[in-house]
Parts: structure tokens; C-alpha cells; sequence
């Protein structure tokens, strides 16, 4: 079903009193993979989106939101008391688009830019894959920031759900909230090489980059990218980036 830009407004709406449950219920990512989404206004998954934790349900009882891709995010509202929206929250957590597809690398960096002006910050690494653009947002000193992605079917830019929506204590939900560090960045990368091997996979895990409460890795296989993955920097828990799709590219500052 095509949905009207009112009726992205109304799942918007919607949205808004499901992540109230959402927050009262205290829905976690454990160790789980949180399934993906594209970017949209109306309807993202939560930090676990049909993946929330609810007491009987085994590690691997989860739904699989693998198959999201663009333009599915508001169709799906509705289907979980987890569910919540980047743009429910107001602008600063989503920019409207100007419905001209991005399909580089450089296209991604303007749209980057032009949210992280509004946070007073700049935009780093800026990666392409095969469902949207990820981008890494640093301070004016350098120091990284936050996590967003540009979607590439209008441009639509906002924070990355996942990690950066629900762990980031500078520019998240819980944004002012404190996070006690006891995971340094060697720990939290062998926390994410545990995670994969305990999971039968044959990847590796990249360089732990510290973002505000958590750390965030590439997946390489044979050296070269995959995927990534955060950790969260006081509990540990893993949480795997699966909305992206295929790695294609990198552009670095």
C-alpha cells in the first residue's frame, strides 16, 4: 500500500505513543541482532523493534526484519509496541529530503552536512551500502559525535537507529544521561569477535571507535569490510548494524 505524506504524519503520530510503551516496557537488544529498516519518518524498529526482550523468549526467538529495504518503513507501523520513528522526535533526530535520490558517496556528504550543521558538527568516514549511507559525526575537536544515515531514495537524513538512537548519551533518546565506562576499546573488540564466533561467523572485528556510551567496529572478512556492529561500553552487549545491506564504499574526510 502507498502511504500519503498525511499518512505518514498520522503513523508518525502512532509512533509517538508507541515509544512511550516502548520506554515504560524497557526493551532491550541483549545480545541479539536488531533488525533494520530503511529511513523514514513514520516507522523504524526500535533498539529491538520486533526483537524486544520479553521474559520466556529465548535468544533466538526473534523476528527477522532482514528483508527491509527502502521505502517499507511506514507500511510496517503498527506491527509492534516497540516501533518507533526518527522523525516523531522532531528535526533533530531527522531532515526531510528533497526526493532526489543520492546514489554517491559525494551526494551523501551534502546531505550529511547539512544535518550536522545543525548539531554544530561535522561530518567524517561516510559509507555506502547497498540499503542506505552511513555517516560518522564528529565535534569540531575531532572527537566522534554520533552516527546517521542518508537514505538514498530522497535523501532523507537522520540519526542511525540502533546504538546511536538508544545507547548514545550525548545525542540520543537518553541524551545527558551518563554511561560508566568500564569497557576499554581492546575489550569491546574482543567482545565483538566473542559475539561473532559464539554465532558461527567467519568474520573479524575492526577497530572499536568510541562514540558517547558505546563503541562502534567494522565487520572484515579477509581484512576488507562487511558490516558493523557496536558495543555497549559499560554492559557489553552487542549490538549488530543489520539494515544496512552490502558494503560497496568508503569516503574518509
Amino acid at each position: 500500500m502507498i502511504m500519503t505524506s498525511t499518512s505518514r504524519r498520522a503513523a508518525a503520530a502512532l509512533a509517538a505513543v508507541a515509544l512511550a510503551g516502548t520506554l515504560a516496557a524497557g526493551c532491550a537488544a541483549g545480545d541479539n541482532a536488531s533488525r533494520g529498516a530503511s529511513l523514514r519518518p513514520a516507522a523504524a524498529p526500535s533498539p529491538s523493534g520486533s526483537d524486544c526482550w520479553r521474559a520466556g523468549t529465548s535468544g533466538d526467538d526473534w523476528d527477522d526484519w532482514d528483508s527491509w529495504g527502502p521505502g517499507m518503513g511506514p507500511g510496517m507501523m503498527g506491527r509492534d509496541d516497540c516501533s518507533w520513528g526518527p522523525g516523531m522526535m522532531g528535526g533533530y533526530y531527522w531532515q526531510r529530503g528533497d526526493g532526489t535520490p543520492v546514489t554517491t558517496l559525494d551526494q551523501a556528504r551534502q546531505r550529511a552536512d547539512a544535518f550536522a550543521d545543525r548539531l554544530d558538527l561535522r561530518v567524517g568516514e561516510v559509507m555506502q551500502f547497498s540499503k542506505n549511507f552511513y555517516a560518522e559525526l564528529e565535534t569540531p575537536s575531532g572527537k566522534l559525535a554520533t552516527e546517521i544515515l542518508v537514505d538514498p531514495t530522497d535523501g532523507d537524513t537522520g540519526i542511525e537507529y540502533g546504538p546511536a538512537m538508544m545507547w548514545n548519551t550525548g545525542y540520543g533518546m537518553h541524551g545527558g544521561g551518563q554511561t560508566q565506562t568500564r569497557i576499554s576499546p581492546d575489550q569491546a573488540q574482543d567482545r565483538a569477535l566473542k559475539w561473532l564466533r559464539d554465532r558461527g561467523s567467519d568474520l573479524t572485528a575492526g577497530e572499536a571507535e568510541a562514540f558517547p556510551g558505546y563503541y562502534t567496529l567494522h565487520t572484515l572478512r579477509d581484512g576488507k569490510i562487511n558490516g558493523m556492529l557496536s558495543v555497549h561500553a559499560s554492559t557489553g552487549t552487542v549490538w549488530d548494524h543489520t539494515w544496512h545491506g552490502t558494503y560497496i564504499a568508503t569516503s574518509e574526510h
